[in-house]
């Protein structure tokens, strides 16, 4: 009896494949040389293939003309870590700093050139700031929105300026490359960033990034608040939230719960 012939893959997701695997295996950065001596592919396939891929976000060269992967490839790991219990595990934090602020507490994930708010903590008063679980927005008016820039380094946020062109939102939109490393780069030294009314005007956030234990970001957490309340006071807080969330999340994907201890 004949064997049933194995239905072919796409040649070319094969060999994106192949390449990005070569470069997951030379510890994240490699030559085109070593690339190509690796999967068999001729340079010049291989340069063509990687071109596309760098064109799409999943590998960037940096300034010695090596390939690494690419900030879209880092986005989708992090976000497929953080998974959706993520907001389980940060909902009764998030809870704990809104009874705290009294203002509403946001969880956001980045999704390429934006930040995705996937849970909230929302006060009682009447007149507060609420962003609508599953909106969007620009990562350069978002306060975790910089961080999440800044911490994929100078480059990186150079080459989301060209993309993007930094549209303005308001009168105190960052729309200049250098403005927005500067403030992203501050921001990741002192451990948080500002949103002056950059998104809507009379609206002020304070934003932290969340890491797991090996230091890579998974999420964003920030308050929202009219620009007139907001508070100095509450940095101390969000950094706390974000350290107790960190802690929650492990150093594995634990079931929701384990070795929870607070609050």
């Amino acid at each position: 009896m004949a064997k049933a012939a194995q239905a072919p893959g796409i040649q070319v997701i094969d060999r994106l494949a192949a390449l990005l695997g070569a470069l997951a295996d030379s510890g994240g950065a490699a030559s085109l040389k070593v690339l190509s001596a690796e999967t068999g592919l001729h340079p010049s396939t291989a340069f063509r293939i990687l071109a596309s891929a760098s064109d799409n976000g999943l590998v960037e060269r940096n300034e010695a003309g090596q390939y690494r992967l690419g900030a879209r490839l880092r986005d989708w790991g992090c976000t497929l870590q953080a998974g959706l219990d993520i907001r389980d595990l940060a909902r009764p934090v998030m809870e704990w700093l809104r009874d705290r602020v009294e203002e509403t507490v946001n969880l956001t994930l980045r999704e390429g050139d934006e930040v995705v708010y996937v849970e909230r903590a929302t006060p009682k008063r009447m007149m507060r700031v609420e962003q609508v679980i599953g909106s969007h927005a620009p990562l350069h008016v978002t306060a975790v929105g910089k961080l999440m820039l800044g911490a994929s380094g100078r480059e990186a946020v150079r080459d989301y300026a060209a993309r993007t062109g930094l549209p303005a939102y308001t009168r105190h939109t960052l729309t200049t490359q250098s403005r927005l490393w500067t403030e992203a780069s501050r921001g990741l030294r002192r451990g948080y960033a500002l949103d002056d009314e950059e998104a809507e005007i009379g609206v002020g956030c304070i934003g932290v990034l969340v890491r797991n234990a090996a230091g890579e970001v998974l999420a964003g957490l920030s308050i929202s608040a009219p620009i007139e309340r907001r508070r100095e006071a509450w940095i101390p807080l969000i950094q706390e939230a974000a350290r107790r969330i960190s802690e929650r999340i492990g150093p594995r994907r634990d079931p929701p719960g384990r070795g929870v201890r607070r609050p």
